[in-house]
């Protein structure tokens, strides 16, 4: 009886996600985002795949204003406002504004993409590059 109820348990629980597989399709202000199952190093292999946001440091997005997507997880940039320690991100700016899961944008005017990438230097305008 007993391994009649175990076996059924098992067999409705759900296989885990595999490498790869998207776990969440975020859309927002004009941005489609393939939130997909993988790992952030070689290590975390030894456990089951986790939900991968963008890199928007590596690869910046903006919004149709000029407005950068950031996530919530994202080391702070120089211009981080609020209480800061080693241990501070993005989401604990006050200029983070929180769009769904953990992507965001930054309100900071200061980091917002000129209109026409004029009066920048080569370097900025590589960071400005989607």
């Amino acid at each position: 009886m007993f391994t009649k109820l175990f076996k059924i348990e098992a067999e409705s629980k759900p296989p885990p996600p595999k490498e790869g597989d998207i776990f969440k399709i975020i859309e927002y202000m004009g941005r489609r985002f393939e939130i997909r199952y993988g790992y952030y190093e070689e290590k975390d292999r030894m456990f089951e795949p986790m939900a991968i946001y963008p890199n928007f440091i590596e690869a910046p997005v903006f919004t149709d204003d000029g407005t950068p997507f950031v996530t919530a997880m994202q080391i702070p940039c120089k211009r981080f406002k609020g209480n800061k320690d080693e241990n501070s991100t993005c989401e604990d700016c006050s200029y983070y504004q929180q769009c769904e899961e953990l992507i965001g944008i930054c309100t900071c005017p200061k980091n917002k993409k000129p209109a026409d990438n004029e009066g920048i230097s080569s370097h900025e305008r590589s960071i400005y590059t989607i």
